[in-house]
């Protein structure tokens, strides 16, 4: 994960069955968190915004992950879509130009 951005761009890791995508989210970050070697920042959009809220356990893992020394951000644009500005456990809200500029600079993992 070394110099990647990785794009949460769901609540869910792939697709199917929520409860199960949740729980593989939940598991994916948690390597992250455990990987000698961190991501250069997370980006949540679309509906990725909800894994930095109560109403994902994920949000658990990218507080740890912050603490760690990882940026995690919600797109601005996202967050108030969705409502959820003053429902963010973990994050910073940034506007998509910071993910361009993120883009531009390293690779991205997306997550969808």
């Amino acid at each position: 994960m070394q110099n990647k951005v990785i794009l949460l761009a769901s609540d869910q890791f792939g697709k199917g069955e929520p409860a199960l995508g949740e729980a593989v989210m939940e598991t994916f970050l948690v390597h992250i968190k455990q990987a000698a070697q961190k991501p250069v920042a997370i980006f949540c959009m679309n509906r990725g915004v909800f894994t930095l809220t109560e109403q994902s356990l994920s949000y658990l893992h990218l507080k740890e992950l912050e603490e760690q020394g990882v940026p995690v951000y919600g797109c601005k644009t996202c967050v108030e879509h969705y409502g959820v500005a003053d429902k963010l456990m973990a994050g910073q809200i940034a506007g998509m130009n910071h993910f361009v500029e993120l883009a531009g600079k390293h690779e991205v993992f997306t997550i969808s």
